[in-house]
C-alpha cells in the first residue's frame, strides 16, 4: 500500500490541492512520487509511451514491476549524468511473477529495495513509524492495520511539515490489480499545540 497527499506547491504557495501523486503502470505496478510535478508528468508520458509500445508488440508479454523499476532507474541515472536531473523520488511497488516488490529511485538514479519506504520529509518522520509497526511482520499486517499505519504517518507529516496537506490518496496493489482511492481528508486535532511554548504568540 502507498499514500500521498494531494498538494503541489508553487514555491511556498499551496497552489494546487488536488494533484495525483499515485499512478498505476500496467496491471500490477503502482508508482508513487514526491518532488517536481512537471518532471513527474514527463515520466508519466514516458511510461505511457512505453506501455503503448508494449501493447502494440502484441507478443503476449506484459511490463512487470521489476522492468518498470529498472526503466525508471535508468531514466533517472541518464538524466543525472547529463546534468539535467528529474527532481523526483519514486517508490515502485507491485507483484511480479507472484513475488512482492517495493523499490526506491531518486534523482541521482540511486536505487534500493526494502519492505517499507518513505520519500522526502517522510524519510525522517514516517520511516521510523513504518519500521516500528511493519518491519519484521510484513506478512502479518492486515489491510485495515495498513490503512491505520499510513494514516498515522500522513497525519504526523501534516503536523510537522508546513508544505503538506491533510487531503490524501491511498492505493493498494495486488496480483489482481491496482486500486487508487478518491481523495479524503484526515481528521486532525491541534489541541496538543496549546502546551507548546510560544504557540500562537
Amino acid at each position: 500500500m502507498m499514500a500521498a497527499d494531494c498538494l503541489a506547491s508553487y514555491g511556498s504557495l499551496a497552489r494546487f490541492r488536488n494533484e495525483k501523486r499515485l499512478m498505476a503502470v500496467g496491471e500490477t505496478t503502482l508508482l508513487g512520487v514526491s518532488g517536481d510535478m512537471s518532471d513527474f508528468q514527463h515520466m508519466q508520458h514516458t511510461l505511457e509511451n512505453l506501455l503503448t509500445q508494449e501493447y502494440d508488440m502484441d507478443d503476449g508479454q506484459k511490463l512487470g514491476t521489476k522492468s518498470v523499476y529498472k526503466c525508471i532507474s535508468n531514466i533517472m541515472y541518464n538524466r543525472r549524468t547529463k546534468g539535467d536531473p528529474l527532481w523526483n523520488s519514486y517508490v515502485i511497488g507491485g507483484v511480479d511473477s507472484g513475488q512482492k516488490m517495493l523499490g526506491f529511485v531518486d534523482l541521482y538514479g540511486t536505487t534500493y529495495q526494502s519492505t517499507s519506504i518513505a520519500t522526502g520529509y517522510g524519510g525522517h518522520l514516517a520511516q521510523p513509524i513504518l519500521r516500528r509497526r511493519v518491519e519484521g511482520r510484513e506478512d502479518e499486517v492486515t489491510e485495515e492495520e495498513a490503512v491505520q499505519i499510513l494514516d498515522e504517518c500522513m497525519r504526523v507529516l501534516f503536523y510537522r511539515d508546513a508544505r503538506s496537506l491533510n487531503k490524501i490518496r491511498r492505493a493498494k496493489v495486488t496480483a489482481q490489480g491496482v486500486e487508487i482511492s478518491e481523495p479524503y481528508t484526515l481528521e486532525t486535532n491541534w489541541g496538543f499545540a496549546e502546551s507548546i511554548a510560544g504557540y500562537g504568540s
